[in-house]
């Protein structure tokens, strides 16, 4: 058969026919392809639409009602007189402690991550890099109240933390940091020390892994540059090393400081009677019944969290997530 003979010869199909409504399916969503994708999204849009934000949105409701003062009863006329209550000062004490643990808690894990981030970027190869993964999850993969049950008995006056103390005979010095005020407390596992110690442990791989990621994008050749021009370590660090580091910090203070913020088990467990956002939470939607103002302490970590995620936006940490 001739080349032209083969090029006017009819073609057959690879796959045969399908007739039916399988095969009128199979021609609609070859023929319309973003009737397809539609259609695939649909299942997780709804439940995302009505599961997720419909029930966000029911709780921004809930927080423009009151309670009745007499009868204890939610009075559903629309009102910023719950708002108003979370300026009274025990309510805006809640909100300030909790921001501030937050704020603390993501800086400390930071501080800690980085330079487990940063051999793990320029060192760690082969064995040794599998070897930080597994150390670095490994926490992820026990559960989170074995975790926090843990500590609060290591951290226990009879603790293993006290008997270390005691063996380095630096009693005198855990018991001075724990008549500190604010800090300290009967012992590490009913002060805010011991909240604080928790808080870091249990959300430092969420500070770790963004930072190496970050740090693994730094190319060496900028870093033998700086030297060879003359910049000293700490030079080559402020302004070469640390700039293009900057966007992975933000993103895992961005774990760090929604989920400390969120967090009501570990102040629950470990820590003393003043409570968390998430606490009173719990506390106003439950024992309480004062459901608007649980509403609205629901809203300040929303709030705080969009400010935050603008500014996490302007300094690039999406490019690092």
């Amino acid at each position: 058969m001739t080349a032209s003979a083969i090029a006017h010869a009819p073609t057959r199909a690879i796959l045969p026919a399908t007739g039916g409504l399988r095969g009128a399916l199979s021609d609609l969503f070859w023929r319309r392809p973003k009737f397809l994708l539609f259609l695939l999204l649909l299942p997780p849009v709804l439940w995302l639409g009505i599961v997720y934000l419909g029930s966000l949105f029911a709780l921004l409701a809930q927080s423009f009602f009151s309670i009745d003062e007499f009868s204890g009863m939610i009075n559903r006329e629309l009102t910023l007189k719950t708002y108003g209550e979370l300026f009274q000062p025990a309510n805006l004490d809640i909100i300030l402690r909790t921001v501030g643990m937050a704020a603390v808690v993501t800086l400390a894990s930071a501080v800690v991550a980085f330079p487990i981030a940063y051999f793990a970027a320029r060192y760690a190869r082969g064995r040794w890099k599998a070897l930080f993964y597994l150390g670095v999850m490994l926490p992820l993969w026990s559960s989170y109240l074995v975790k926090v049950y843990a500590w609060k008995l290591i951290l226990a006056k009879e603790g293993i933390l006290t008997w270390f103390f005691e063996t380095l005979h630096l009693s005198w010095l855990l018991d001075a940091w724990l008549a500190l005020p604010i800090v300290g407390g009967n012992s590490l596992s009913v002060s805010w020390t011991g909240t604080f110690i928790v808080f870091v442990y249990v959300w430092l791989p969420f500070m770790i892994l963004p930072i190496q990621a970050s740090l693994e994008r730094v190319p060496a050749n900028l870093v033998e540059a700086s030297a060879d021009l003359g910049a000293s370590p700490r030079q080559t660090f402020g302004s070469v090393i640390f700039p293009l580091a900057l966007p992975g910090i933000v993103a895992g203070s961005i774990f760090t400081f929604s989920l400390t913020l969120g967090d009501y088990i570990i102040p629950q467990i470990i820590g003393t009677s003043e409570l968390f956002i998430g606490q009173a939470v719990y506390s106003f939607q439950g024992t309480a019944g004062n459901i608007p103002l649980a509403a609205a302490f629901t809203v300040v970590p929303i709030v705080v969290m969009g400010f935050y995620l603008w500014g996490a936006k302007r300094l690039g940490a999406f490019d690092a997530l």
